[in-house]
């Protein structure tokens, strides 16, 4: 009896979950799985003459993303986001590792500093960046006031300044990412290195970074996908000299009008983003799968 009636609890439970997560199953089947299904079933249909769409198989959306003008524009996107996320883990990394030893006091001011950018818009702080780096600008003022150049650069709507923005916005979610790995690790392991006679150098890598890896990795992975699609940025820093694959697809979608192609993009995009996350879970298992045995 008081089997059946721990059955009887135990099965009761299990609905009353169930019953809590539906919304939830819901939200994600109408607001995610739909629409992917809706973009990929777009990306196989032609464009209409003068707006929507033909109910018409066709794979002449695909065909046209190898063309070199957008095949191009992927690499150009692709290149652009292994820069930006190896200068944020140049600068990044050993942001958040100092800031983890850090007392607590000191771990609060440095936090609140990472914060207080969030509080205003990202459009916002980027129109603060046009400021600094047009023509007779403060960065123009500064070097020409230390006599490091005798005229005005044109660093505005180049190739370094949407680089430049990429960093600034993206560095904080690799600097937390960093910081909530390093904050729990033990490190009395280090020290335990130490003694062993490992050097500074070995000790971190055989230590520190074998430990912060996982924080690394989610932080390359919060920073290198974003940039890829962030076009906003290309658009205010970049002008018109650099387009990135989301400035192609809000062109095709605003102004081609051609919502099959600009589906196809997305699709493809999506595509790569996945194998990169693939790629960052296989990796953060097999580090796992190594801890254990190490």
């Amino acid at each position: 009896m008081p089997n059946k009636k721990k059955t009887k609890k135990e099965a009761a439970a299990q609905k009353k979950s169930n019953a809590l997560l539906l919304p939830l199953y819901l939200f994600t089947i109408i607001f995610v799985f739909a629409p992917l299904v809706y973009m990929i079933i777009l990306s196989f249909l032609q464009k209409a003459e003068i707006w929507g769409v033909k109910n018409v198989f066709t794979l002449e959306n695909y065909r046209r993303i190898l063309e070199p003008l957008y095949l191009g524009t992927f690499t150009e996107s692709l290149k652009l986001a292994f820069l930006s996320t190896a200068a944020i883990i140049l600068i990044g990394y050993p942001y958040g590792y100092f800031m983890a030893r850090m007392s607590e006091r000191w771990k609060k001011r440095m936090m609140m500093l990472l914060m207080i950018p969030f509080w205003t818009s990202a459009l916002i702080r980027l129109n603060g960046w046009i400021i600094v780096f047009r023509s007779n600008g403060v960065l123009d003022k500064l070097l020409m006031g230390l006599h490091l150049t005798d005229k005005p650069l044109k660093l505005l709507y180049s190739y370094e300044a949407v680089l430049v923005g990429m960093i600034y916005a993206l560095l904080p979610f690799m600097i937390l990412s960093v910081y909530s790995s390093a904050e729990k690790m033990d490190w009395s392991l280090v020290e335990a290195a130490r003694d062993l006679g490992a050097g500074r150098v070995k000790a971190f890598v055989s230590v520190t970074l074998k430990m912060t890896l996982p924080g690394l990795l989610s932080g390359v992975i919060l920073t290198f996908i974003p940039s890829m699609g962030l076009f906003f940025i290309a658009d205010l820093l970049g002008g018109n000299k650099v387009v990135l694959v989301g400035n192609v697809i809000q062109e095709q979608l605003t102004k081609g009008r051609n919502l099959p192609f600009a589906a196809a993009l997305s699709v493809v995009l999506m595509v790569l983003t996945s194998l990169i996350i693939a790629f960052y879970r296989r990796v953060a298992h097999t580090k796992e799968l190594e801890g254990m045995f190490v």
